[in-house]
Protein backbone atom coordinates (compact mmCIF):
# COMPACT_ATOMS: atom_id res chain seq x y z
CA UNK A 1 0.00 0.00 0.00
CA UNK A 2 1.40 3.39 -1.16
CA UNK A 3 2.25 5.57 1.85
CA UNK A 4 0.10 9.11 0.05
CA UNK A 5 1.44 11.29 3.33
CA UNK A 6 4.77 10.97 1.65
CA UNK A 7 4.49 12.51 -1.68
CA UNK A 8 7.19 15.38 -1.23
CA UNK A 9 5.19 17.54 -3.42
CA UNK A 10 2.22 17.91 -0.82
CA UNK A 11 1.84 21.20 0.52
CA UNK A 12 -0.24 22.24 3.53
CA UNK A 13 -3.14 24.91 4.33
CA UNK A 14 -1.74 25.54 7.88
CA UNK A 15 1.64 27.60 7.63
CA UNK A 16 4.69 25.70 7.84
CA UNK A 17 7.26 27.43 8.40
CA UNK A 18 10.87 26.70 5.54
CA UNK A 19 12.99 24.84 7.93
CA UNK A 20 10.23 23.17 10.43
CA UNK A 21 10.92 20.03 11.77
CA UNK A 22 7.11 18.96 11.10
CA UNK A 23 6.03 19.50 7.76
CA UNK A 24 2.78 17.60 6.47
CA UNK A 25 5.46 14.93 5.41
CA UNK A 26 5.90 14.25 9.04
CA UNK A 27 2.42 13.54 10.83
CA UNK A 28 4.08 12.45 14.47
CA UNK A 29 2.27 11.79 17.23
CA UNK A 30 1.86 12.72 20.65
CA UNK A 31 -0.62 13.35 23.63
CA UNK A 32 -1.63 16.60 24.92
CA UNK A 33 -3.14 18.96 27.85
CA UNK A 34 -5.88 21.63 25.81
CA UNK A 35 -6.62 24.59 27.04
CA UNK A 36 -9.65 23.23 28.39
CA UNK A 37 -7.57 20.85 30.82
CA UNK A 38 -8.45 17.80 28.61
CA UNK A 39 -5.72 15.17 27.26
CA UNK A 40 -5.85 14.27 23.76
CA UNK A 41 -4.10 12.39 21.45
CA UNK A 42 -2.82 14.75 18.22
CA UNK A 43 -0.29 15.57 15.89
CA UNK A 44 1.34 18.51 14.48
CA UNK A 45 1.68 20.29 11.67
CA UNK A 46 4.12 23.50 11.13
CA UNK A 47 3.58 25.15 14.58
CA UNK A 48 0.20 24.01 14.98
CA UNK A 49 -1.11 21.54 16.89
CA UNK A 50 -4.30 19.18 16.08
CA UNK A 51 -6.80 17.51 18.10
CA UNK A 52 -7.33 14.05 16.65
CA UNK A 53 -9.82 13.00 19.12
CA UNK A 54 -12.30 16.54 18.23
CA UNK A 55 -11.72 14.96 14.52
CA UNK A 56 -12.51 11.98 15.06
CA UNK A 57 -15.96 12.85 16.75
CA UNK A 58 -16.49 15.83 13.75
CA UNK A 59 -16.80 12.65 11.40
CA UNK A 60 -13.02 13.11 9.48
CA UNK A 61 -11.77 9.73 9.67
CA UNK A 62 -15.76 8.40 7.92
CA UNK A 63 -14.58 4.99 6.73
CA UNK A 64 -11.18 4.35 8.44
CA UNK A 65 -11.97 1.02 11.07
CA UNK A 66 -11.10 2.98 14.75
CA UNK A 67 -13.36 3.06 17.59
CA UNK A 68 -15.07 6.21 19.00
CA UNK A 69 -12.59 6.63 21.73
CA UNK A 70 -9.61 5.76 20.03
CA UNK A 71 -7.90 9.38 20.27
CA UNK A 72 -9.75 10.04 23.52
CA UNK A 73 -7.09 8.34 25.82
CA UNK A 74 -3.97 9.85 27.46
CA UNK A 75 -1.88 7.07 25.66
CA UNK A 76 -1.21 6.12 22.39
CA UNK A 77 -0.89 2.44 23.76
CA UNK A 78 -4.71 1.50 22.02
CA UNK A 79 -3.45 3.32 18.66
CA UNK A 80 -0.53 1.58 18.30
CA UNK A 81 -1.72 -1.64 19.26
CA UNK A 82 -4.69 -1.34 16.11
CA UNK A 83 -1.54 -2.16 13.62
CA UNK A 84 0.97 -0.55 10.49
CA UNK A 85 -2.40 -0.44 8.66
CA UNK A 86 -4.39 1.53 10.66
CA UNK A 87 -1.60 4.08 11.59
CA UNK A 88 -0.70 4.39 7.71
CA UNK A 89 -4.67 4.93 6.85
CA UNK A 90 -5.08 7.26 9.90
CA UNK A 91 -1.64 9.20 8.49
CA UNK A 92 -2.73 9.83 5.06
CA UNK A 93 -6.37 10.69 6.22
CA UNK A 94 -4.36 13.47 8.06
CA UNK A 95 -2.30 14.42 5.07
CA UNK A 96 -5.53 14.41 2.92
CA UNK A 97 -7.53 17.01 5.46
CA UNK A 98 -4.82 19.22 5.24
CA UNK A 99 -3.41 19.54 2.09
CA UNK A 100 -3.64 22.86 0.30
CA UNK A 101 -6.11 21.47 -2.44
CA UNK A 102 -8.82 20.50 0.74
CA UNK A 103 -10.96 22.92 1.96
CA UNK A 104 -13.40 20.41 3.54
CA UNK A 105 -11.71 21.92 7.07
CA UNK A 106 -10.05 24.77 5.83
CA UNK A 107 -13.16 26.69 4.99
CA UNK A 108 -15.27 24.94 8.51
CA UNK A 109 -14.43 27.93 11.03
CA UNK A 110 -15.96 26.84 13.64
CA UNK A 111 -14.83 23.23 13.35
CA UNK A 112 -11.15 24.55 12.69
CA UNK A 113 -11.60 26.42 16.20
CA UNK A 114 -12.28 23.16 18.03
CA UNK A 115 -9.34 21.14 16.56
CA UNK A 116 -6.64 23.53 15.72
CA UNK A 117 -4.64 24.73 18.63
CA UNK A 118 -1.14 27.16 19.46
CA UNK A 119 1.62 25.49 20.70
CA UNK A 120 1.58 27.80 23.76
CA UNK A 121 -2.14 26.55 24.37
CA UNK A 122 -1.06 23.28 25.16
CA UNK A 123 1.00 21.21 27.67
CA UNK A 124 2.83 18.02 25.82
CA UNK A 125 2.59 14.68 27.84
CA UNK A 126 4.49 11.42 27.80
CA UNK A 127 2.94 9.98 24.66
CA UNK A 128 3.13 6.08 25.66
CA UNK A 129 2.58 4.33 29.10
CA UNK A 130 5.90 2.56 28.76
CA UNK A 131 5.62 -0.67 30.31
CA UNK A 132 8.58 -2.24 29.18
CA UNK A 133 12.13 -0.38 28.51
CA UNK A 134 15.15 -2.11 27.14
CA UNK A 135 18.33 -0.25 26.46
CA UNK A 136 20.94 -1.86 23.97
CA UNK A 137 24.83 -1.01 23.41
CA UNK A 138 24.90 -0.92 19.95
CA UNK A 139 27.80 2.07 18.41
CA UNK A 140 30.44 0.39 17.77
CA UNK A 141 32.43 3.88 18.04
CA UNK A 142 30.87 4.08 21.64
CA UNK A 143 31.60 0.60 22.70
CA UNK A 144 34.95 1.13 21.37
CA UNK A 145 35.67 4.57 22.99
CA UNK A 146 34.45 3.39 26.55
CA UNK A 147 36.27 0.16 26.25
CA UNK A 148 39.62 1.39 25.60
CA UNK A 149 38.97 4.02 28.82
CA UNK A 150 38.42 0.97 30.91
CA UNK A 151 40.59 -1.48 29.46
CA UNK A 152 42.90 -0.91 26.66
CA UNK A 153 42.60 -0.67 22.98
CA UNK A 154 43.42 -3.98 22.14
CA UNK A 155 40.46 -5.67 24.04
CA UNK A 156 38.19 -2.36 23.51
CA UNK A 157 35.06 -4.57 22.67
CA UNK A 158 33.97 -7.20 24.66
CA UNK A 159 34.27 -10.87 22.88
CA UNK A 160 30.58 -10.93 22.25
CA UNK A 161 30.02 -7.57 21.51
CA UNK A 162 30.33 -8.16 17.38
CA UNK A 163 27.75 -11.15 17.77
CA UNK A 164 25.27 -9.56 19.89
CA UNK A 165 23.11 -6.64 20.28
CA UNK A 166 23.85 -6.16 23.20
CA UNK A 167 21.44 -4.82 26.00
CA UNK A 168 18.97 -4.53 29.64
CA UNK A 169 15.85 -3.46 30.83
CA UNK A 170 15.56 -0.12 32.20
CA UNK A 171 13.25 1.23 34.31
CA UNK A 172 10.36 2.63 32.84
CA UNK A 173 8.90 5.05 35.41
CA UNK A 174 11.07 7.35 35.31
CA UNK A 175 10.70 8.07 31.29
CA UNK A 176 10.07 11.34 30.83
CA UNK A 177 8.81 13.91 28.47
CA UNK A 178 11.32 16.69 27.16
CA UNK A 179 11.03 19.73 29.65
CA UNK A 180 10.70 17.90 32.99
CA UNK A 181 13.87 18.78 35.32
CA UNK A 182 15.59 16.01 36.61
CA UNK A 183 17.54 15.96 40.15
CA UNK A 184 21.36 15.39 40.29
CA UNK A 185 21.10 11.90 41.90
CA UNK A 186 22.86 9.99 45.34
CA UNK A 187 23.92 7.05 45.87
CA UNK A 188 27.26 5.32 46.68
CA UNK A 189 30.74 5.70 44.68
CA UNK A 190 34.22 4.79 45.47
CA UNK A 191 37.08 7.40 45.73
CA UNK A 192 40.13 6.99 43.48
CA UNK A 193 43.14 5.07 46.26
CA UNK A 194 39.86 3.61 48.17
CA UNK A 195 38.72 0.61 48.87
CA UNK A 196 35.71 2.13 50.58
CA UNK A 197 32.65 3.11 49.22
CA UNK A 198 31.03 6.47 49.97
CA UNK A 199 27.79 8.07 49.69
CA UNK A 200 26.66 11.53 48.09
CA UNK A 201 26.21 13.36 45.24
CA UNK A 202 27.50 11.81 41.57
CA UNK A 203 30.18 14.02 40.42
CA UNK A 204 30.13 12.38 36.72
CA UNK A 205 26.49 13.13 35.52
CA UNK A 206 26.22 12.74 31.63
CA UNK A 207 24.11 12.65 28.77
CA UNK A 208 23.69 10.18 26.44
CA UNK A 209 22.66 10.96 22.60
CA UNK A 210 20.35 7.85 22.01
CA UNK A 211 16.79 7.59 19.92
CA UNK A 212 14.11 5.18 20.68
CA UNK A 213 11.66 2.99 19.17
CA UNK A 214 8.05 2.43 19.88
CA UNK A 215 6.60 -1.17 19.07
CA UNK A 216 2.70 -2.55 19.21
CA UNK A 217 2.15 -5.66 20.34
CA UNK A 218 4.27 -8.17 18.50
CA UNK A 219 3.95 -12.11 19.62
CA UNK A 220 3.24 -14.08 22.10
CA UNK A 221 4.96 -15.62 24.92
CA UNK A 222 7.88 -18.05 23.41
CA UNK A 223 7.23 -16.89 20.09
CA UNK A 224 10.43 -14.89 18.25
CA UNK A 225 9.82 -11.84 15.76
CA UNK A 226 11.41 -13.17 12.41
CA UNK A 227 14.12 -10.44 11.70
CA UNK A 228 12.17 -9.64 8.18
CA UNK A 229 8.64 -9.25 9.64
CA UNK A 230 10.26 -7.05 12.36
CA UNK A 231 9.61 -3.25 11.03
CA UNK A 232 5.66 -4.37 10.87
CA UNK A 233 5.98 -3.63 14.70
CA UNK A 234 7.49 -0.69 15.11
CA UNK A 235 5.87 2.38 15.31
CA UNK A 236 7.91 4.75 15.44
CA UNK A 237 10.90 6.98 17.08
CA UNK A 238 11.87 9.18 19.90
CA UNK A 239 14.51 11.23 20.46
CA UNK A 240 16.30 9.42 23.98
CA UNK A 241 18.55 10.93 26.49
CA UNK A 242 19.71 8.27 28.85
CA UNK A 243 20.82 10.04 31.69
CA UNK A 244 23.60 8.24 33.66
CA UNK A 245 25.98 8.72 36.83
CA UNK A 246 29.23 7.50 35.53
CA UNK A 247 30.55 7.27 39.16
CA UNK A 248 27.75 5.51 40.50
CA UNK A 249 27.71 3.12 37.26
CA UNK A 250 31.67 2.47 38.04
CA UNK A 251 31.07 0.77 41.73
CA UNK A 252 27.47 -1.05 40.72
CA UNK A 253 27.71 -2.36 37.74
CA UNK A 254 30.36 -5.15 38.07
CA UNK A 255 28.77 -7.94 37.62
CA UNK A 256 24.88 -7.37 36.63
CA UNK A 257 25.41 -4.13 34.71
CA UNK A 258 23.73 -0.78 34.87
CA UNK A 259 20.92 -0.28 37.90
CA UNK A 260 20.72 3.04 39.88
CA UNK A 261 23.43 4.91 37.81
CA UNK A 262 20.49 4.84 34.82
CA UNK A 263 17.38 4.28 36.35
CA UNK A 264 17.47 7.93 38.21
CA UNK A 265 15.46 9.64 34.96
CA UNK A 266 15.49 8.80 31.38
CA UNK A 267 14.29 11.86 28.99
CA UNK A 268 12.54 11.66 25.49
CA UNK A 269 10.65 14.01 23.63
CA UNK A 270 7.19 14.27 22.95
CA UNK A 271 6.33 13.15 19.70
CA UNK A 272 6.53 10.33 17.98
CA UNK A 273 8.00 10.16 14.22
CA UNK A 274 6.44 7.24 12.85
CA UNK A 275 8.49 4.55 10.94
CA UNK A 276 6.12 5.43 7.81
CA UNK A 277 7.16 8.64 7.79
CA UNK A 278 11.60 8.29 7.56
CA UNK A 279 10.84 5.85 4.58
CA UNK A 280 12.42 8.04 2.11
CA UNK A 281 15.42 8.60 4.47
CA UNK A 282 16.90 4.81 4.71
CA UNK A 283 20.46 3.73 3.96
CA UNK A 284 22.56 1.46 4.22
CA UNK A 285 24.18 0.49 7.62
CA UNK A 286 27.81 -0.48 8.73
CA UNK A 287 28.72 -3.85 7.27
CA UNK A 288 29.51 -6.48 9.94
CA UNK A 289 33.17 -7.30 10.78
CA UNK A 290 32.49 -10.50 11.74
CA UNK A 291 30.11 -13.29 10.31
CA UNK A 292 26.36 -12.84 12.18
CA UNK A 293 24.05 -15.60 13.25
CA UNK A 294 20.89 -16.68 10.61
CA UNK A 295 18.39 -14.42 13.16
CA UNK A 296 20.52 -11.34 12.88
CA UNK A 297 20.84 -11.29 9.45
CA UNK A 298 18.94 -8.86 6.96
CA UNK A 299 18.18 -7.28 3.31
CA UNK A 300 17.94 -4.03 1.94
CA UNK A 301 18.47 -0.86 4.03
CA UNK A 302 17.98 -0.77 7.61
CA UNK A 303 19.25 2.02 8.41
CA UNK A 304 18.05 5.80 9.10
CA UNK A 305 19.91 9.25 7.87
CA UNK A 306 18.89 11.55 11.02
CA UNK A 307 21.00 13.75 11.91
CA UNK A 308 21.70 14.19 15.45
CA UNK A 309 23.09 17.18 17.94
CA UNK A 310 23.84 17.88 21.36
CA UNK A 311 23.55 21.57 23.15
CA UNK A 312 24.78 22.42 26.77
CA UNK A 313 22.75 25.79 28.18
CA UNK A 314 24.39 26.89 30.82
CA UNK A 315 21.67 28.92 33.33
CA UNK A 316 22.63 32.72 32.49
CA UNK A 317 24.81 32.06 28.94
CA UNK A 318 23.68 30.65 25.73
CA UNK A 319 23.75 27.25 24.18
CA UNK A 320 26.59 25.29 22.83
CA UNK A 321 26.39 22.45 20.48
CA UNK A 322 29.23 19.90 21.84
CA UNK A 323 28.10 16.61 19.24
CA UNK A 324 26.98 16.09 16.10
CA UNK A 325 26.13 12.84 15.40
CA UNK A 326 23.98 10.66 12.97
CA UNK A 327 21.55 7.73 13.54
CA UNK A 328 22.86 5.88 10.34
CA UNK A 329 26.55 4.75 12.27
CA UNK A 330 24.65 2.35 14.70
CA UNK A 331 26.50 -0.92 14.05
CA UNK A 332 23.31 -2.82 15.22
CA UNK A 333 20.28 -1.89 13.82
CA UNK A 334 16.57 -2.11 14.95
CA UNK A 335 15.00 -5.01 13.37
CA UNK A 336 18.10 -6.91 14.76
CA UNK A 337 17.43 -5.28 18.24
CA UNK A 338 14.06 -6.21 17.92
CA UNK A 339 14.42 -10.06 16.25
CA UNK A 340 17.28 -10.56 19.11
CA UNK A 341 15.24 -9.20 22.11
CA UNK A 342 12.72 -11.83 21.18
CA UNK A 343 14.51 -14.62 20.34
CA UNK A 344 14.24 -16.39 23.15
CA UNK A 345 10.30 -15.97 23.40
CA UNK A 346 9.97 -12.81 25.44
CA UNK A 347 6.63 -10.78 24.45
CA UNK A 348 6.97 -7.18 23.12
CA UNK A 349 3.79 -5.30 24.10
CA UNK A 350 2.52 -1.92 22.65
CA UNK A 351 3.61 1.10 24.14
CA UNK A 352 7.47 -0.81 25.06
CA UNK A 353 10.36 1.33 24.25
CA UNK A 354 14.00 0.40 23.08
CA UNK A 355 17.04 2.63 23.33
CA UNK A 356 19.60 2.40 20.98
CA UNK A 357 22.21 3.18 23.47
CA UNK A 358 25.04 5.85 22.68
CA UNK A 359 24.80 7.19 19.41
CA UNK A 360 28.67 8.22 18.59
CA UNK A 361 30.47 8.46 15.01
CA UNK A 362 33.64 8.12 14.10
CA UNK A 363 35.14 11.57 14.90
CA UNK A 364 35.75 13.40 18.42
CA UNK A 365 33.09 16.23 17.56
CA UNK A 366 30.23 13.36 17.09
CA UNK A 367 30.59 11.53 19.92
CA UNK A 368 27.46 11.10 22.12
CA UNK A 369 28.67 11.79 25.56
CA UNK A 370 30.31 13.77 27.84
CA UNK A 371 32.33 11.34 29.00
CA UNK A 372 34.05 10.38 25.45
CA UNK A 373 33.66 13.98 24.36
CA UNK A 374 35.85 15.16 27.45
CA UNK A 375 37.54 11.56 27.30
CA UNK A 376 37.32 10.95 30.65
CA UNK A 377 37.48 14.60 31.77
CA UNK A 378 40.48 14.79 30.27
CA UNK A 379 39.79 17.01 27.59
CA UNK A 380 37.42 19.70 29.07
CA UNK A 381 34.84 21.34 26.92
CA UNK A 382 35.22 24.88 26.41
CA UNK A 383 31.94 26.32 26.15
CA UNK A 384 30.87 30.47 24.44
CA UNK A 385 30.77 31.54 28.16
CA UNK A 386 34.41 30.83 28.73
CA UNK A 387 33.42 28.31 31.41
CA UNK A 388 34.27 24.49 30.37
CA UNK A 389 32.57 21.03 31.20
CA UNK A 390 33.91 17.49 31.98
CA UNK A 391 30.50 16.70 32.85
CA UNK A 392 27.04 18.49 33.36
CA UNK A 393 26.84 20.58 36.50
CA UNK A 394 23.69 21.61 37.99
CA UNK A 395 21.43 23.93 36.19
CA UNK A 396 22.95 23.53 32.72
CA UNK A 397 20.40 22.63 30.59
CA UNK A 398 21.05 19.23 27.97
CA UNK A 399 18.94 19.83 24.49
CA UNK A 400 19.05 16.72 21.54
CA UNK A 401 17.58 17.61 18.26
CA UNK A 402 17.33 15.35 15.19
CA UNK A 403 16.06 15.40 11.63
CA UNK A 404 16.36 14.01 8.29
CA UNK A 405 16.57 15.89 5.32
CA UNK A 406 17.10 14.96 1.45
CA UNK A 407 15.06 16.53 -1.91
CA UNK A 408 13.69 19.78 -0.13
CA UNK A 409 12.29 17.69 2.50
CA UNK A 410 13.02 18.03 6.19
CA UNK A 411 11.41 15.71 8.81
CA UNK A 412 12.49 16.33 12.40
CA UNK A 413 11.46 15.50 15.73
CA UNK A 414 11.79 18.52 17.66
CA UNK A 415 14.03 18.75 20.84
CA UNK A 416 13.80 16.92 24.32
CA UNK A 417 15.32 19.30 26.67
CA UNK A 418 15.99 19.06 30.35
CA UNK A 419 17.56 20.88 33.23
CA UNK A 420 19.68 19.15 35.48
CA UNK A 421 18.71 20.32 39.42
CA UNK A 422 21.16 19.64 42.36
CA UNK A 423 20.52 17.20 44.41
CA UNK A 424 16.51 17.12 46.18
CA UNK A 425 15.82 19.03 49.03
CA UNK A 426 12.94 18.07 50.78
CA UNK A 427 12.28 21.06 52.37
CA UNK A 428 13.42 23.70 49.76
CA UNK A 429 10.59 20.75 47.39
CA UNK A 430 7.88 21.35 50.20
Amino acid sequence: MPISANNPDRRSWLHVDKNSDFPIQNIPFGVFLTRDDIITIGTRIGDTAIDLGALHQLGYFEGIPLTDDIFLQDTLNDFIADGRKTWRLVRDRIADIFDAENNDLKDNKKNKETVLFRLDEIEMQLPVQIGDYTDFYSSIEHATNVGTMFRDPENALMPNWLHIPVGYHGRSSSVIPSGIPVHRPQGQTLPAGSDTPVFGPSKLVDFELEMAFITTDANDLGEPIPIDEAEEYIFGLVLFNDWSARDIQKWEYVPLGPFLAKSFASSISPWIVTLDALEPYRVEGPKPLKPQLPYLQYKGKKSYDIKLEVGITPKTAKETVVSKSNFKYMYWNMVQQLAHHTINGCPVNSGDMMGSGTISGPTPDSYGSMLELSWRGEKPIKLKDGTERKFINDYDTVTMRGYCEKDGTRIGFGEVSTQLLPIFNPKKNK
